[in-house]
């Protein structure tokens, strides 16, 4: 320690003497103990309060950063617990279910909980550095440079970052969601803060950049509408018709799995158009997001059997005679010509319609 001392005073530990150094003597070397006990005695203070400066703005940090993710984690479980009071009921069932709130808000609030502890303690460690007597203006001005450099260079992925966030933070779609996002459609298999992994109608899977998206069509959320337009002939009863359709409604909104599949009635609005050889009557319901499609065929299906049963024809079908039986189809070949012998190049007609040969030459 006492050799520590002399170097920090500036001796030399060496009382060896040499041909160009007096020896050093007993009283240097308690001259530099003495010069090195007061410098430290003059800064230390300096030391301690550059120390416990440090320290608060360290404590201050982790306080902050601690009570900030708890803040936070109280926002997402009070967020789930708003979720689970609506759910089962008639405001639940236009919204999202609770499941997949659960993800969307720990998702947001993983997000949130990063760029909170990333501002706290990157200001902490900049306040560390200023305690020091550190010139931060030369630091700052490189990172904006750096910074601005950066985005330029990944401005593509910079875009698809803030365009996920605020797809996650504004529930635009989440997984098990059927959409159409223009470059792509299919069931949402994963939500990523760059890229969305979409499930096409064929088993394809498409990654679709959330910056590349400008419009989002989301099948799954709210209602859905099934709607089937019903061509008649133009004589039929249109009273009867639609009794009939009343009654396929009326059943169809009783019988399993499909009460649970309708949000509303099945209505029969009426004419859609009137033409001199048809006419198109429209049926609709209001049905679960996503179950249009099987109601819609489920609804063709029973009314073409209750119009068979009932005697409607549908457009397209075969003549009802006044006998009431049913007229033949017409022979397909009926109005076929018959073929023709030139048809075949080895036929007497073709071979004696074909030109004749020009004599071989016979000269040499």
């Amino acid at each position: 320690m006492f050799l520590s001392a002399l170097s920090a005073a500036g001796a030399d530990p060496d009382p060896t003497p040499t041909p160009t150094r007096k020896p050093v003597t007993l009283d240097d070397a308690q001259e530099s103990a003495t010069n090195a006990a007061s410098w430290v005695e003059e800064n230390w203070s300096t030391w301690l309060a550059i120390g416990l400066r440090i320290l608060l703005i360290v404590v201050i940090a982790m306080v902050l950063r601690v009570i900030v993710r708890r803040a936070i984690t109280k926002l997402i479980e009070r967020m789930n617990r708003t979720a689970q009071a609506v759910d089962g009921t008639a405001l639940g069932g236009l919204l999202v279910n609770v499941e997949r709130r659960r993800q969307r808000s720990q998702a947001i609030g993983s997000v949130l909980r990063s760029v909170a502890s990333f501002l706290i303690l990157g200001t902490a460690g900049l306040m560390i550095l200023g305690t020091f007597q550190i010139n931060l203006a030369p630091l700052l001005a490189s990172a904006g440079v750096a910074g601005v450099a950066i985005g330029f260079g990944a401005r593509n992925l910079v875009t698809d970052f803030l365009s996920g966030v605020f797809m996650i933070l504004e529930d635009q779609y989440g997984v098990g969601d059927s959409i159409d996002a223009g470059v792509a459609s299919g069931e949402v298999i994963e939500v990523g803060l760059r890229v969305t992994k979409l499930r096409g109608d064929d088993g394809e899977i498409w990654y679709v950049r959330n910056g590349e998206v400008k419009r989002i069509g989301n099948l799954s959320q709210g209602w859905s509408t099934a709607g089937v337009d019903v061509t008649v002939r133009p004589d039929e009863d249109l009273d009867k018709i639609k009794r009939v359709l009343g009654e396929v409604g009326e059943r169809l909104g009783k019988d399993e799995p499909w009460n649970e599949q309708l949000w509303g009635p099945v209505e029969v609005l009426g004419l859609d158009s009137v033409l001199l050889d048809q006419m198109v009557v429209r049926v609709s319901a209001k049905t679960m997001p996503g179950k249009s499609l099987g109601v819609e065929r489920e609804l063709r299906w029973r009314i073409k059997r209750a119009f068979d049963a009932e005697g409607i024809r549908l457009v397209g079908g075969l003549p009802v005679l006044p006998d009431g039986g049913v007229a033949q189809a017409p022979d397909p070949t009926a109005g076929m010509a018959a073929p023709s012998a030139y048809a075949s190049t080895t036929s007497p007609q073709s071979m004696a319609a074909s030109p004749i040969a020009p004599p071989p030459n016979l000269s040499k």
